[in-house]
């Protein structure tokens, strides 16, 4: 393991589990890691696996080189501002909170009128829960080329990253990759409730859907040929594909995508907005 990395995790939910798992014995010993979180239960599952964990913050985050900040939106600015007085020059700011411009972190953290700028902004999804997620991170001014790369350790943690230059792009990221594991559970349901309708059972529907879409994906990622390339080979004139695939041309699938898509990249910029003021 590699020299010890202190860290702190403020709020320690599902996301921040997920990131401990993969950095607990790796990167950092479990006695690295501090834990901040209101609730009873969630301190003492945490206090079983060997961390410190408090229900507030407190000095002890002095002594963490990085900060992860893991709450709802809803109390992201009261938290930060919380955390405040312990704040170092060197201490690098991570937060995964949706819709929380990294601007906005910075000026909460800062003082007399300058914002401390050494923030990195994540926009993770759910399928790091079992370390396949996706991470689109944009970093502010104040972050370094070290910052940066452990940033990047601590999120590859839980699956691969994409950097991107600033909070337009990351709201972009959400519409696609935060949001984009409910699309794709939808696309399953609608296919498994389809088999269906065509005589399967609900479990054979399933395990065809599931391993099909799986499959797929993993063809589409080792494969050097774009997706419609790959598509075009599926498709046979005049077969059963092409006649599936001529009713999600006829009833605009590709422009209810790229309606859907934009409408979630909309509505996070509007959060951005709300949450920030």
């Amino acid at each position: 393991m590699e020299k010890a990395l202190s860290l702190a995790l403020i709020g320690g939910g599902n996301m921040a589990s997920a990131l401990a798992s993969g950095l607990i014995g790796r990167r950092c010993a479990a006695a690295d890691v501090h834990v901040v979180d209101p609730g009873d239960d969630t301190r003492a599952r945490w206090l079983a696996q060997g961390t410190t964990a408090a229900p507030a913050p407190g000095a002890q985050l002095s002594g963490c080189r990085v900060w992860f900040f893991a709450v709802k939106p809803q109390i992201m600015a009261e938290v930060v501002r919380q955390c405040r007085p312990w704040l170092r020059p060197d201490t690098l700011v991570i937060s995964i909170a949706a819709g929380i411009p990294g601007a906005a972190i910075a000026g909460w953290l800062g003082s007399d009128g300058r914002p401390y700028e050494r923030v990195v902004r994540c926009m993770p999804n759910t399928p790091a829960l079992i370390a396949c997620g996706m991470t689109g991170m944009a970093a502010l001014p104040g972050v370094d080329d070290a910052d940066r790369a452990l940033a990047e350790t601590l999120l590859r943690a839980v699956g691969d990253v994409l950097w991107v230059p600033d909070d337009a792009a990351i709201d972009a990221v959400t519409s696609v990759s935060g949001s984009g594991p409910a699309y794709v559970f939808l696309f399953l349901e609608s296919l498994i409730a389809a088999g269906v309708e065509q005589g399967l059972t609900p479990e054979q529907a399933r395990q065809l859907a599931l391993a099909t879409f799986h499959g797929a994906t993993q063809l589409a990622t080792l494969s050097p040929d774009s997706p419609a390339v790959l598509r075009e080979r599926v498709t046979s004139k005049g077969g059963t594909t092409a006649a599936a695939l001529a009713v999600f041309q006829q009833r605009g699938l590709s422009a209810i995508m790229r309606e859907a898509v934009a409408a979630a990249a909309r509505r996070a910029g509007e959060l951005a907005q709300e949450f920030s003021r």
